[in-house]
């Protein structure tokens, strides 16, 4: 892919996350492109259906989430750096909570969003906690998996966006409970 193709494609899909978010899937995807700041056929040659937008707007969020595990090990101290990517996962999961049904239609339809969605979020976790582990700074009993499952059942029962504050404390909460403690 070309390079300005490629910057085209990001500023769209940077632009249907925060479309869908503020006013969900139903908008216009003539808003996505203006907000974009692409023509309407960019837009459509990149993505021919509502669809295809949706399931490549997951897949986007999705890799950012797992690739920053390792950005944010090489800038903050172990503990910090899985501190942070818990805030970025709840993002995630906002961002994914406004496409559910359309995620829902996709997967009904034949289409599978979300592949390897779970194995790449173990895996970041993983990376993480691997890293605090070998700071001595958390338990190592618990095991990706299972912060994976701490984390979705405070993100979704949070509530999404509004209860970010709620969900944050959670999410200390549970960090917390692994934290070796001197």
């Amino acid at each position: 892919m070309r390079a300005d193709a490629r910057r085209n494609r990001e500023k769209i899909l940077a632009a249907a996350v925060r479309v869908f978010t503020a006013q969900g899937l139903d908008t216009q995807m003539e808003r996505i492109a203006k907000e974009a700041g692409v023509g309407s056929a960019t837009l459509y040659r990149n993505f021919p259906t509502r669809e295809a937008l949706v399931e490549a707007v997951y897949r986007n969020e999705l890799a950012h989430l797992c690739d920053a595990a390792p950005a944010l090990l090489a800038q903050n101290p172990p503990m910090e750096a899985l501190r942070a990517w818990t805030r970025l996962f709840l993002d995630y999961v906002t961002a994914k909570y406004g496409m559910i049904d359309a995620l829902r239609a996709i997967a009904a339809s034949g289409g599978n969003p979300y592949g390897r969605s779970r194995e790449m979020i173990w895996a970041a976790i993983g990376t993480l906690m691997d890293a605090c582990a070998a700071a001595g700074s958390i338990r190592t009993d618990i095991g990706p998996a299972d912060i994976a499952a701490a984390l979705e059942g405070i993100a979704l029962t949070s509530g999404g966006a509004e209860h970010r504050r709620q969900a944050e404390r959670l999410l200390d909460l549970t960090l917390d409970g692994l934290t070796i403690r001197p």
